[in-house]
């Protein structure tokens, strides 16, 4: 695991940093990997995003605290939606998830279009993190995926954004135990864009160096770090940059937040 400190970014520019881009660089000269324009426009994207992100710490961007392997928590509870079900998601997964498409659309100049194997071979990002949740527990987890930032910046958001909208793969059937009698609805959520843009804010594929489980989001979920757990949607299948959300379901930015719970939910 790549523990990244604020203190190491300060010194170094972003720990790692220097190998993310010798990674980059060899992914351009691998004939194997995958010749499609999404894939090819992120990787374009990662030596500003770099850059971006070196600048944005520098200018004294706060980050969440990081863990050292050793604090991992022994138990991670999957809270909410334990599996999405359904003839898609069950499909999906007997297949590994290779048909899984991420597509990021909205205010963008190029809507992409990633499965998972192609967010693998990006640059990604590796921290320990501590998750809370609003019932009360927390644990610490280990999360690998693909800075938001990156594919944000391939996409090219256009002037106007305001918000990052993430539409997931599981139907709530209301859960009464959590607040009253609640609607079902598709779960969503959405996010600031200088969240979105924030190096720890990543679209995660492993926890803890293994590929997600159904129970914690395979194969995609959002880690954004400074916030509290319902933020962290799972089961990601499409990832909008809008301006507004007030005609987005019930208007108020996410599942929870329809049903009364704060938007923003910093820790």
């Amino acid at each position: 695991m790549t523990i990244i400190t604020r203190r190491q970014a300060l010194i170094g520019g972003i720990a790692g940093s220097g190998l993310l881009l010798t990674g980059c660089s060899r992914i351009f000269q691998a004939d194997s990997l995958t010749e499609s324009a999404s894939f090819q426009r992120v990787l374009a994207a990662a030596q500003s995003w770099t850059l971006a992100t070196q600048r944005l710490l520098l200018a004294g961007g706060q980050m969440a605290t990081e863990y050292k392997p050793s604090d991992i928590s022994p138990h991670f509870k999957a809270n909410g939606t334990y599996n999405p079900g359904g003839e898609y998601y069950n499909r999906n997964v007997a297949q590994g998830f290779a048909n899984w498409r991420l597509r990021i659309d909205g205010l963008v100049t190029h809507p992409l279009s990633l499965s998972v194997a192609d967010l693998r071979r990006l640059p990604a990002r590796s921290q320990i993190t501590r998750h809370d949740c609003v019932e009360g527990w927390s644990a610490i987890g280990g999360w690998t995926g693909v800075p938001l930032a990156l594919l944000l910046r391939a996409a090219g958001v256009r002037s106007g954004t305001r918000y990052v909208v993430f539409y997931c793969a599981d139907n709530l059937d209301g859960e009464p135990s959590k607040g009253g009698e609640q609607s079902p609805g598709q779960y969503y959520e959405s996010i600031g864009l200088i969240d979105a843009m924030h190096p720890q804010t990543l679209i995660a594929y492993d926890m803890n160096g293994k590929p997600l489980d159904v129970a914690h989001g395979a194969p995609l979920r959002l880690r954004v770090e400074r916030q509290l757990g319902y933020k962290q949607a799972k089961y990601i299948q499409r990832i909008q940059v809008v301006s507004d959300f007030r005609s987005i379901s019930g208007g108020h930015g996410g599942y929870w937040e329809d049903r009364g719970y704060d938007w923003y939910a910093g820790i």
